[in-house]
């Protein structure tokens, strides 16, 4: 992985954790130790598609894993010794609000994993509860500092949950709220959130419909000299076509690095395993094989604009 224009990141997420254990599992927290360790054996079962996905050329300089302590410490302490680029969350799960999993101890957690990145997912709609944005505002402010005092890397993961009120406007219709409003309020939010002092190294960003929208939000991110700072995409557990969409428009566009595709990446392999219809080989290669995918995708916009890498990721 480089840094500014030159830098690429092809991230496989899977930190899911309470959609994850109820969605996929159907258990009920506090989890049995033997639930537990059958949640973290299916996270193994997407690590190892990842390192399927290297085996078939996608780029490890450029390829890395997003996992959470809960039930993927062994997969980010391996990822660490192997040298891949690897993220861990911070928040805590299952909450509209951003809180910190581990509390005022999470740097201590952070550093027990020397991740890559710091990672914090966060519902913030400026047009929002004023006093849920400022409880926010204070507790990424401290991640915030602490990434740049220690050195470490902040992702920051926006998600822009539209209001009852926005949504009765647009006759509760989501997907228009998506297309006309969503971008705007993006570009409001980011710009927030830099004002109180929050400062990622890298906005991981809901997908776009339109090309013109993610120009502003390089345009946002970069605003005032932040020109080292990059955006990603993410998947929202979308279909496969929504997903493909939303990469081609990502990677035409400069400062957009690469793309963060969880879900539709591993969900229904891992339900196929658990189901007993494949494998555990089979579900680690249909992973391997959707990464490989997105990654094609990704790499050929960015030809189209010159700067690709070369991969001849297949399987």
């Amino acid at each position: 992985m480089k840094s500014g224009d030159d830098e690429v990141l092809y991230l496989l997420p899977f930190d899911h954790r309470h959609s994850y254990i109820t969605g996929m599992f159907h258990f009920n927290p506090p989890l049995t130790p033997q639930q537990h360790a059958q949640v973290c054996d299916s996270k193994q079962i997407i690590y190892e598609g990842f390192q399927l996905a290297l085996e078939a050329g996608v780029p490890r300089e450029a390829a890395g894993i997003l996992v959470d302590e809960a039930f993927g410490s062994a997969i980010l302490r391996d990822a660490h010794q192997q040298g891949f680029i690897t993220a861990m969350s911070t928040e805590s799960s299952g909450s509209e609000e951003f809180n910190f999993e581990y509390g005022d101890d999470f740097a201590r957690h952070i550093d027990a994993f020397d991740p890559t990145f710091a990672k914090a997912l966060v519902r913030y709609n400026p047009e929002g509860d004023p006093a849920l944005n400022l409880r926010q505002t204070a507790r990424l402010k401290q991640l915030s500092d602490f990434c740049q005092t220690s050195g470490r890397r902040f992702m920051f993961e926006l998600l822009v949950p539209a209001t009852s009120k926005q949504l009765a406007g647009l006759k509760g219709d989501r997907a228009a709220y998506d297309l006309t409003l969503r971008p705007k309020l993006m570009v409001e939010a980011i710009h927030a959130l830099q004002d109180a002092g929050i400062t990622p190294d890298l906005w991981k960003i809901e997908g776009l419909a339109e090309r013109a929208d993610c120009v502003r939000l390089v345009e946002a991110v970069r605003r005032c000299g932040r020109t080292t700072v990059n955006c990603i995409v993410l998947g929202r557990g979308a279909d496969v076509a929504s997903v493909r969409g939303w990469l081609t428009n990502a990677a035409s566009v400069p400062g957009f690095i690469g793309f963060a595709v969880g879900r539709t990446s591993f969900w229904n392999a891992v339900a196929a395993y658990r189901a007993q219809n494949v494998t555990r080989v089979v579900a680690a290669k249909q992973i391997a094989g959707r990464l490989c995918e997105w990654v094609d995708v990704f790499e050929r916009e960015r030809l189209a604009r010159g700067t690709s890498i070369t991969t001849g990721a297949a399987l």
